[in-house]
């Protein structure tokens, strides 16, 4: 056992797009400041951020029907699609602004052009589908989008969906071609070779096993290397962003803030097409709707994907349930994140949703026919030995109280801070990576109030849009699409694959 003991000013525990993100901010912003990264695994971007366990859709809100609600009244709430849309330009203008400044080299590494779709069959669904076309398409940050239900316009925009569908149901589709694919565990990569550069201290295999307050307010981990040596390591100001893993060590740190929260981990599977005849017949993201009873994350979708610059095809994604927290986790994990500050809480989840655990048992049992079944709803003619089955990551789910009662369970990405400042950890999923800069700007804007003033000029360099709603400013939304479009490649239409 070693008593190492090391002081740095920032410690990031997990080696994901999120930690990659607020560690690349940060050192725009103070270049002195000290870094220590700690990983368990091998590799950055291996869990949630990793481009086998995340959509990578760069969800901008332009295919997903779950952020576009139909009203009791019949009226369309757009509202989160917005606000989503505009996280997502935050993102788009920070990666423009390290292409810009040379600290990435190859935008095309980790984002393509690609159009976003939405898709709808049945009488009901082509009018809601219709209907949020119109609300959107009004709207400068949607603008382009078409709308189509003309079989003929749908081949040609879909062939391998619409061609040997019987043509007695009504279908509709809307398409807009600013959607983007995002590879996000080649990014996470690409910034911690980045923050490497700029002599922060990664250390992989490295497992942060507790975490407390010291008699200075500091944060000092106890961390177990590779060899299963002990290392202490304080910091004024800790960042726990090691996806499911990020509950426990919250728990671990005994803030109020953390308290009556719990997770409930969903995991999924996706099927990935091996011929690549088929794969060449389709180009786009093409979002679904989701099933009663389905959670958010599990909206069907057909992805056209670019990985390792290799064209591929995804369906899914199939929702399952595991106790595991990480895709490497423990069996255990569920079962001790209960605590008796949270255990009203989950059991009042637990209770409010057994339609969902029901639903997510029956999704781990379908058989691979079964899947194949739903894949045919998107693709008539899908044969089973082009397809197989990949296991993606696991997603924890936030647990806690809020207005809509004891237990809610959250869809979204919520950041738990200490009322100090000095520790934050990030909770949830979707649309998580997308968002992210967004995200990391609200930690450092809880987190370092007392540098905000002298940071802003800089941030807003980084992201000219910082503070202000694109929606809004017209003006400002072009030159961004513009000028983040050229830099990241995206406006070239056609480039070519193996």
């Amino acid at each position: 056992m070693s008593n190492k003991e090391t002081k740095t000013d920032v410690i990031l525990i997990g080696a994901g797009v999120m930690s990659a993100t607020l560690g690349s901010l940060l050192k725009e912003l103070a270049p002195d400041c000290e870094i220590t990264v700690f990983e368990k695994l091998e590799n950055a971007g291996e869990e949630s951020s990793n481009e086998w366990n995340n959509a990578g859709t760069g969800h901008a809100a332009l295919c997903e029907l779950n952020y576009t609600e139909e009203k009791p009244d019949g009226s369309i709430d757009i509202s989160k699609a917005i606000k989503i849309n505009e996280q997502f330009q935050l993102s788009m203008q920070f990666w423009s602004y390290l292409v810009n400044s040379n600290l990435i080299r190859n935008p095309q590494d980790f984002i393509m052009p690609l159009p976003h779709m939405s898709m709808v069959q049945g009488e009901e669904n082509v009018t809601y589908l219709k209907k949020r076309f119109e609300a959107m398409s009004k709207n400068p940050l949607f603008q382009g989008m078409q709308f189509s239900d003309d079989p003929e316009k749908l081949i040609d925009w879909i062939p391998l969906i619409i061609q040997d569908r019987p043509s007695n149901e009504p279908i509709a589709a809307t398409k807009i071609d600013s959607g983007t694919d995002v590879n996000f565990g080649a990014l996470t990569r690409i910034l911690f070779d980045h923050l490497k550069s700029k002599n922060v201290d990664i250390k992989y295999k490295h497992c942060v096993d507790n975490i407390k307050r010291t008699s200075d307010g500091s944060w000092e981990l106890k961390v177990r290397n590779e060899s299963g040596d002990v290392e202490r390591h304080t910091a004024k100001f800790i960042f726990i962003g090691g996806g499911g893993g990020s509950l426990h060590l919250l728990q671990k740190s005994g803030i109020p803030e953390g308290k009556h929260i719990g997770g409930f981990p969903v995991s999924g599977l996706f099927m990935v097409c091996n011929n690549p005849d088929v794969v060449a017949q389709h180009h786009a993201k093409v979002y679904g709707k989701a099933k009663v009873g389905a959670p958010p994350m599990s909206v069907p979708h057909l992805d056209t994907r670019f990985i390792d610059n290799k064209k591929s095809l995804l369906f899914g994604p199939f929702a399952g349930f595991s106790p595991k927290f990480l895709k490497t986790g423990s069996m255990f994990d569920l079962v001790t994140s209960v605590k008796p500050n949270n255990l009203v809480t989950m059991l009042s989840a637990g209770a409010k949703n057994m339609p969902l655990t029901k639903y997510l048992i029956e999704q781990v049992m379908l058989s691979k026919e079964k899947r194949m079944e739903e894949l045919r709803e998107f693709i008539p003619n899908a044969k089973s030995e082009d397809w197989d089955l990949v296991e993606a990551g696991q997603r924890v789910q936030v647990i806690k109280d809020t207005d809509a009662g004891k237990g809610t369970l959250q869809f979204g990405t919520e950041v738990i801070c200490a009322s100090d400042g000095s520790i934050a950890a990030l909770l949830g999923a979707s649309p998580g990576a997308s968002t992210a800069v967004h995200v990391m700007l609200e930690v450092i804007n809880k987190c370092f109030p007392q540098h905000m003033k002298e940071w802003e000029p800089k941030i807003k360099e980084m992201i000219p849009s910082y503070g202000k709603s694109l929606m809004e400013n017209p003006k400002l939304l072009r030159e961004v699409h513009t000028s983040t479009a050229e830099t990241l490649g995206l406006s070239k239409k056609e480039r070519v694959y193996n």
